[in-house]
C-alpha cells in the first residue's frame, strides 16, 4: 500500500464481486462466502458480514454421538460455528493464505487447525492415525472431508504439493503438514541419526511417511499444534 486520498483508498480496497460461486477469494487471505443457506466455519474466523446471517455454535450432539466422543477423548481442537441465512460473510484466520478446493466425490484429510470452512453438503469425520498415537501424547487427529461441495483451507505462506507414488515415498514434518489425499494413510517415521545430530527434542526426528498413490500438502512454516514426542 502506498499513499492515497480517502476516495482512492476506498476505491482501491473496495469489495468486488467476481461471480465465482459460493466461495470466492476476496483477497488471498480473505474468504468471501456468498451465503444462501448454511455453511460450517472455524470458530473465531468471522471478520465481517452483511445481510441476514445467524451464527450458532455447534450443539453437543450436532454431528452425532460418535464425533462428540472422539472430540472428548482426543481433545481435538476443531470447533465449528454454523452460519445460516442470506448475505456475504468474510472469513480470515491469523492472516494465513486461503485456498478453495472443490470436491467432486473425492476425499481429503486436513489438519483441523487449517480447516477454515466447508459447505453443508460435505461429509466429515475426525480420524486418528493409530500407528502414530503411541508416540504422540494423545495421538494425532485430522479431519476427513468427502463428497461434493467446496471447502476452504489455510496455509502459512504458499503451499507446496508433493506427489506420492508407489516408487516415491514422501516424508514430512508433522508441524508443516497441512493436508493429504484420502487415499493415503501416513505412518510414523523416526530418524535416529537426525536425532543424534540435532538433539532428542527436535521435532524433525519425528516424521510422517506417505506411501502409495496420492499427494501431500506442506507449508513453509512449522506450526506448533501437534503434541510432542513422549520420552
Amino acid at each position: 500500500m502506498g499513499r492515497y486520498s480517502i476516495e482512492q483508498f476506498v476505491q482501491t480496497t473496495a469489495q468486488k464481486d467476481r461471480g465465482e460461486g459460493k466461495f470466492e477469494l476476496e483477497r488471498d487471505r480473505l474468504l468471501e462466502v456468498n451465503l444462501d443457506g448454511k455453511v460450517w466455519i472455524k470458530k473465531g474466523t468471522m471478520v465481517a458480514y452483511n445481510g441476514n446471517i445467524r451464527f450458532t455454535r455447534e450443539g453437543v450432539l450436532e454431528h452425532g454421538l460418535g464425533k462428540l466422543v472422539k472430540k472428548a477423548v482426543t481433545g481435538e481442537g476443531l470447533s465449528l460455528t454454523k452460519a445460516e441465512g442470506n448475505g456475504k460473510l468474510y472469513l480470515a484466520d491469523m492472516g494465513k493464505k486461503v485456498i478453495i478446493l472443490e470436491l467432486d466425490g473425492q476425499s481429503i484429510y486436513v489438519n483441523g487447525n487449517d480447516l477454515l470452512a466447508f459447505e453443508e453438503t460435505i461429509k466429515w469425520d475426525i480420524r486418528m492415525m493409530k500407528k502414530i498415537a503411541g508416540f504422540l501424547s494423545g495421538g494425532l487427529f485430522n479431519v476427513l472431508l468427502e463428497g461434493k461441495g467446496m471447502i476452504a483451507i489455510t496455509t502459512h505462506y504458499d503451499p507446496l504439493t508433493l506427489q506420492v507414488t508407489k516408487d516415491r515415498t514422501v516424508f514430512t514434518d508433522p508441524n508443516a503438514t497441512v493436508a493429504w489425499s484420502g487415499t493415503l494413510q501416513p505412518e510414523l517415521h523416526t530418524d535416529i541419526s537426525l536425532k543424534t545430530l540435532v538433539g532428542r527434542s527436535s521435532g524433525e526426528s519425528l516424521q510422517m511417511a506417505f506411501k502409495g498413490e496420492g499427494f501431500v500438502v506442506v507449508q513453509p512454516y512449522e506450526e506448533v499444534y501437534f503434541a510432542t514426542v513422549q520420552s
